[in-house]
């Protein structure tokens, strides 16, 4: 059943939520699992060594946003077969989050998931967790047209996808820079500061709303009693 929200969250109809790193702590090291694939899929693609793929691969992270976003601009990668490869990885590191469960199945209004990513590695996520039936839908990197967050492109094509007002839509994101794009279309933006790797680039609370360590903890402290 859903509860009341404190009142600065009163106007919010859609909350926004990204997968990696946000709905599970970054401290689980899950996206290290990841980041190490991409490293070998480099080295198989380049030929190269580990230190030289690791140098490409976030070089490419820096200036477009995403690993994928650089190696397809630059060796015309496939992103199907990158995406699969690289999200090939045990969930066992993560565990069901009753906390953020609950907290979600109580939030007033639609939820959904806004990802680099793609929809199957989110949706295996989501269930490790133990929250995929809490949301309405996930929007993933093929519904963004292979445009990752920060670019606008993906905020747009998310809100026209779902009909979704953005002055009564709130993003959550451990992305700082994530957020901008949000918050010039008239969203409420929330960065969960819990040290992901460039998480605090180009941080500005001129985009930033609340800064928050932990999503569960957040949401039941804006939430009211259940009871």
């Amino acid at each position: 059943m859903n509860s009341p929200v404190s009142k600065a969250f009163g106007h919010i109809h859609d909350w926004i939520f990204d997968l990696d790193n946000c709905l599970y702590p970054a401290s689980t090291g899950l996206f290290a699992l990841i980041d190490e694939r991409m490293g070998a899929y480099i080295q198989r693609l380049l030929d190269c060594d580990a230190s030289e793929a690791r140098r490409v691969q976030k070089a490419h992270f820096h200036e477009h946003g995403t690993t994928l976003a650089g190696l397809m601009k630059s060796h015309a990668v496939d992103p199907d077969h990158f995406l699969d490869d690289v999200h090939a990885i045990p969930l066992d590191r993560v565990s069901t989050d009753h906390a953020l469960g609950d907290a979600l199945s109580r939030l007033p209004g639609r939820r959904f998931v806004f990802t680099n990513g793609d929809a199957p590695y989110a949706r295996r996520v989501l269930e490790a967790i133990g929250v995929g039936s809490h949301f309405d839908d996930l929007h993933d990197i093929h519904a963004s047209e292979l445009r990752p967050k920060p670019d606008p492109h993906g905020y747009a094509l998310l809100c026209d996808r779902f009909g979704i007002d953005p002055e009564h839509a709130l993003l959550v994101d451990d992305m700082a820079q994530n957020l901008k794009p949000a918050k010039q279309l008239g969203m409420t933006t929330v960065w969960v500061d819990n040290g992901s790797e460039r998480g605090n680039h180009g941080a500005d609370d001129s985009f930033i709303d609340y800064r928050i360590g932990n999503v569960a903890e957040w949401l039941h402290s804006i939430l009211g009693d259940p009871s």
